[in-house]
């Protein structure tokens, strides 16, 4: 497999679950770079979910992961930068599927719905996961906007 920084995006409620998903990357030796949060005080998750994609679209970075509180609020904003697919993800089976049928390039997270457990197993599947390509490819690729 090539190597790869995984980016990694949360707000202040999914700062301590980002904090435990490092851990894991750190232990399984997986360089990745922070967009923070760098503490729980109250933040606004545009400001790194943002920077999370911007770095993705630039070849930084690929995959990445984000993280607030129910995962709607990050995934709406990465999304709206061209050419990001973030999905939203609460199981692995949902993970699996972004990655293989939608080339999923950023995995969001439910911070305050999901479990330690949970958010690693779900991670590592979706940073597993190769895309299937085929009919899927054909769909993902209608995908960008279009001038109505």
């Amino acid at each position: 497999m090539e190597k790869r920084i995984i980016g990694i995006a949360a707000d202040h409620a999914g700062y301590f679950l980002k904090c435990r998903i490092i851990e894991y990357f750190r232990k399984n030796n997986i360089e990745y770079k922070d967009f923070g949060a760098h503490n729980d005080e109250s933040s606004d998750y545009p400001e790194y979910a943002h920077l999370l994609a911007a770095s993705i679209l630039s070849g930084e970075c690929g995959p990445g992961i984000s993280i607030c509180g129910t995962g709607n609020g990050i995934n709406m904003t990465v999304n709206k930068h061209q050419e990001i697919r973030s999905a939203l993800c609460w199981n692995e089976e949902i993970a699996r599927l972004a990655r293989a049928h939608n080339d999923a390039n950023i995995c969001a997270l439910p911070g305050r719905y999901i479990t330690e457990p949970e958010a690693i197993l779900i991670v590592r599947t979706f940073l597993s996961t190769d895309f299937e390509g085929g009919r899927h490819l054909r769909r993902i690729l209608k995908i960008p906007l279009k001038n109505c």
